[in-house]
C-alpha cells in the first residue's frame, strides 16, 4: 500500500500541532435521507493500519448511521490553527460493526475499542442519544464496560478519502492543492487558485 501524497503534509500538521488538544478533532458531514446537510465535530483515532483510511468512532443508535447508510459518503473538514491548514477530505464511509463481515476490520474494531478511555467506553452504555432526558443519573453512571470486548453500540466509522482540498493560509497569495484519486492508489494533483 502506498500512502496518499496529502499523507505526510497532514502527518505533518498532526505532528506541529500535536500539544494542541483541539487538533484531534475535525468535522464530519454526511446528508440525511431527506437530502439535508448534518454535521458534527469528532475525534481523529488515526488512521487504520497500512491504509489512507481515517478512522472514527461513533454509536450504533446516533443519527449519522441511517444517514451513512442511505449515502455512504462524507467530508471532514479538519483545520489546524498552529499552522493555518485546512484539509477538506470526501470520501466513502464504512460502518464497523459487531456483525461485519471482514475479519481485518473487525480487529481494527477491537482494537480501537481497546485504544479508547474508560471514559470513552461508558459513552456506548448510556441511553439512546437523542432520546428524552429523564431526572435518573443512575443510567449514566454504569459499570465501565469490557475493556477487552467492544460492545454491540460500539462503530468503527473509516473514511477512505477520494478527494483531499488542501489549503495553507500562509503567505499571500495563499496556497491550494487538490488531491483525486484517480485509479488504485493513483492520486492527480492539481494547484489551483485559493
Amino acid at each position: 500500500m502506498n500512502l496518499a501524497p496529502w499523507r505526510s503534509i497532514l502527518a505533518r500538521s498532526l505532528y506541529k500541532s500535536r500539544n494542541l488538544r483541539e487538533s484531534r478533532y475535525f468535522q464530519l458531514a454526511t446528508v440525511t435521507p431527506e437530502g439535508y446537510p448534518k454535521n458534527r465535530t469528532v475525534v481523529f483515532r488515526d488512521f487504520l493500519e497500512q491504509s489512507n483510511q481515517i478512522k472514527i468512532i461513533t454509536d450504533s443508535r446516533s443519527e449519522k448511521i441511517e444517514q451513512i447508510e442511505a449515502k455512504n459518503w462524507g467530508e471532514i473538514c479538519w483545520y489546524f490553527s498552529k499552522t493555518r491548514e485546512q484539509f477538506r477530505m470526501g470520501g466513502e464511509l464504512t460502518l464497523v460493526g459487531a456483525s461485519y463481515p471482514d475479519e481485518d476490520l473487525q480487529k481494527a474494531r477491537l482494537q480501537t475499542w481497546q485504544n479508547i478511555s474508560d471514559a470513552a467506553r461508558m459513552q456506548f452504555a448510556w441511553p439512546t442519544p437523542k432520546t428524552a432526558r429523564v431526572e435518573d443519573t443512575e443510567p449514566f453512571s454504569s459499570p465501565t464496560p469490557d475493556p477487552t470486548m467492544p460492545l454491540d453500540t460500539f462503530i468503527l466509522v473509516l473514511l477512505n478519502p477520494q478527494v483531499v482540498d488542501y489549503l495553507t493560509l500562509r503567505g499571500n497569495p495563499q496556497n491550494r492543492t487538490i488531491y483525486r484519486l484517480t485509479g488504485e492508489e493513483v492520486w492527480e494533483v492539481q494547484e489551483v487558485n485559493p
